[in-house]
């Protein structure tokens, strides 16, 4: 079942011990809401369009109170988004003041693919990669909190169309997240919960997926669950929901979780934290 973003907040507000997660592919804010939008709104791949940023400041308001946000399919600043960096628009406008960023296909001024992370916590490490493929144009981008040596670790994915692909890059994220104790790892995965990469995921780690039927896509009539936060075994998932809020092909998908309380301690130790808005 769908929830709007009141009802997933309800009158509570996060604390030291709990983080409110967001994981969005949010279409660089295009706006796709049919299928036949892939091909009548093609052009906005590559050309601005006057309704791209009041889409931009929807998903801004949708994430205003949310903790750490990963988001796919942003424009690092080309044409297309009228040379406007998305991922520093957003955190200015949803008031996150830390922002991370990478860059997986840079087209030079026609399009530069870009995934990024919003924060209120203030990371300890920052890492990119990029995953092999078929294709190139993939990648992770992890973000450290806390204590070097145990640190909660965020991973935010945006995984290739083909299983092949997909295959390679769980492997290399297996290696990426083995050995670390506290895991977030979210994204658009493109393959089902019970699909066998991430069989493989969840074989190779200790990653679980807490609810494993809860549609994403397409968000007009979702039907595929291919947009996912996975979490370590140490983190306790509070709860989690599909947030109704079409402004993407894809829909949200939010979790609150509860910290250990040392790994808490650690990550407001060396982090500045601000509750709901900046």
């Amino acid at each position: 079942m769908l929830s709007t973003i009141s009802q997933f907040h309800g009158n509570q507000r996060s604390g030291i011990c709990k983080l409110r997660l967001l994981s969005y592919n949010m279409n660089m804010g295009i706006g796709t809401s049919r299928y036949y939008h892939y091909i009548t709104r093609s052009w906005r791949h590559i050309l601005p369009h006057p309704r791209m940023l009041q889409n931009l400041w929807s998903i801004a308001r949708l994430i205003q109170d949310f903790d750490v946000v990963g988001l796919q399919e942003l424009d690092g600043g080309s044409l297309r988004s009228g040379f406007i960096n998305q991922t520093e628009y957003l955190g200015e406008k949803a008031g996150f003041p830390f922002r991370y960023s990478k860059v997986n296909r840079n087209i030079g001024m026609v399009a530069q693919h870009t995934m990024g992370v919003l924060s209120r916590l203030a990371s300890t490490g920052v890492s990119t990669h990029s995953l092999p493929g078929r294709i190139r144009g993939r990648g992770a981008l992890v973000i450290h909190f806390g204590d070097y040596e145990d640190p909660l670790d965020l991973v935010l994915v945006h995984l290739a169309l083909g299983t092949r692909s997909r295959m390679q890059q769980i492997n290399y994220l297996s290696e990426i997240v083995r050995g670390c104790r506290h895991v977030v790892l979210m994204g658009d995965l493109n393959c089902g919960a019970d699909s066998k990469e991430m069989d493989l995921l969840m074989k190779k780690t200790d990653l679980r997926l807490p609810i494993s039927q809860m549609p994403t896509y397409p968000s007009w009539k979702p039907k595929r669950h291919i947009d996912h936060i996975l979490v370590s075994p140490s983190i306790q998932v509070e709860k989690v929901q599909v947030l109704n809020c079409p402004l993407s092909d894809h829909l949200p998908i939010a979790m609150e979780v509860s910290l250990p309380d040392n790994l808490a301690m650690n990550v407001a130790k060396s982090s500045f934290f601000t509750h709901g808005k900046a």
